[in-house]
């Protein structure tokens, strides 16, 4: 077994890296090294391993936020390193929910969702509550909330100074990524929390459950230029 100079072993120092990846991503090798209390030497050796073994990928930085020079490279999860750290308990509650269609259709599915969605909403809604009547206020406010909860959290301005400035709400870690995959109700129910915790129209534009590598939802924050506006969605859908 191979040790770290601390006495760790090599292997659990690596899980911690790849979780704080999931939990914190997109972040840098930098970040993680003082997340972590490592030497950036070690956190690029681990970095090195989880990409070779495919459980992570670089993450495009997002237009706008580039200053000058080149941006540091940041991680999230692949598809491989999400399945790593979903709940062993994922295929028992998605042959529940299968049965549950089965046997009493799909709006059975559809208000079970729609349950559990509703109690998280009801667990962070205080928090967003807390930072008053300002949208920008509020949208920090609930990814610190759904950070806690385990979504992995992040936002980043887009679209600045053009009719279509917002904030992009991401998530780098779903806890029930699999069995979303499966039943997007839990999606579209998740969405619409955003939506009414915030208080304006959002849009889904990619979800780890569709094959991306982040929950990524766009919330305007400036005036809208007049006629219809179209966002791309990674998941075949615009806003207008």
């Amino acid at each position: 077994m191979v040790f770290m100079a601390d006495g760790t072993p090599e292997s659990r120092t690596r899980d911690r890296v790849r979780r704080a990846i999931g939990e914190r991503g997109p972040i840098s090798a930098r970040d993680l090294a003082d997340l972590l209390g490592l030497t950036p030497a070690a956190v690029r050796r681990h970095l090195d391993a989880l990409e070779e073994g495919e459980l992570i990928i670089e993450h495009e930085a997002a237009p706008g936020r580039r200053g000058r020079g080149r941006p540091a490279r940041s991680f999230v999860l692949t598809e491989r390193g999400q399945e790593q750290m979903s709940n062993t308990y994922d295929d028992v509650a998605t042959a529940a929910l299968k049965f549950l269609a089965e046997h009493s259709g799909e709006s059975a599915v559809e208000a079970f969702a729609e349950e559990q969605i509703h109690a998280l909403e009801q667990r962070i809604r205080g928090s967003v509550e807390a930072a008053g009547d300002d949208l920008v206020a509020r949208i920090e406010a609930l990814s610190e909330a759904l950070s806690a909860e385990g979504f992995a959290a992040s936002t980043r301005p887009v679209g600045q100074g053009t009719g279509l400035a917002g904030i992009q709400l991401c998530q780098g870690h779903c806890p029930v990524r699999n069995v979303a995959t499966e039943f997007r109700q839990f999606c579209d129910a998740e969405t619409e929390a955003i939506s009414r915790l915030l208080g304006v129209h959002v849009q889904r534009l990619a979800t780890l459950a569709g094959g991306e590598h982040v929950c990524t939802t766009y919330i305007p924050t400036g005036a809208l230029t007049e006629g219809p506006v179209v966002v791309e969605s990674t998941e075949g859908r615009s806003m207008r």
